[in-house]
């Protein structure tokens, strides 16, 4: 499957993988908070930093807390400079969407509408991620109210990217 911007055209031309965290050490190497994982954070990969094109000079740390320094900053000081900055990618060098996969990029369920039933509750507004599960937060067209619906396997029925569709349970409101 082609990772072609037609493949995924919900998707924004970048992504957030993450936000530049605290300083680590005096090399200018940072935490990278908030990476979920989906594109893999390596040395060589160009990235944009508070808009600014940046290069992965170093990586270590963990797959979950990835310490990283970019071309951008050569000591802490200018490593505490960048903190609190987006780190983003081109939106190909996420992976495409796999139709029986249970994992879904929060990207990808942004826009999708939502029903329950018969009932169209709205679209994906934004994905809340709580330590239980995530939650889809719901807004319809009618009201500037949202409906918060777990995305757990007890309340969502089916999830359609590629239709842009997910289905909850009936009963569930």
């Amino acid at each position: 499957m082609s990772k072609s911007p037609t493949d995924t055209p919900w998707r924004p031309p970048t992504i957030v993988i993450g936000r530049i965290g605290r300083p680590h050490g005096l090399d200018g190497a940072v935490y990278l908070d908030g990476h979920g994982g989906a594109v893999p954070v390596r040395r060589g990969l160009e990235v944009t930093v508070g808009g600014r094109p940046a290069l992965i000079a170093d990586r270590r740390g963990s797959d979950s807390h990835p310490i990283i320094r970019f071309d951008l900053a050569a000591d802490r000081n200018a490593a505490e400079a960048l903190r609190g900055q987006d780190v983003e990618v081109p939106a190909s060098a996420l992976p495409p969407p796999q139709p029986d996969a249970d994992d879904y990029l929060h990207v990808d369920l942004i826009g999708c509408r939502v029903t329950a039933g018969e009932r169209e509750l709205g679209t994906v507004a934004d994905v809340l991620v709580y330590p239980a599960n995530d939650v889809l937060e719901v807004r319809s067209a009618d009201g500037p109210d949202a409906v918060l619906v777990p995305f757990a396997v007890d309340v969502v029925e089916t999830v359609d990217i590629a239709s842009r569709l997910i289905t909850i349970r009936s009963d569930f409101l």
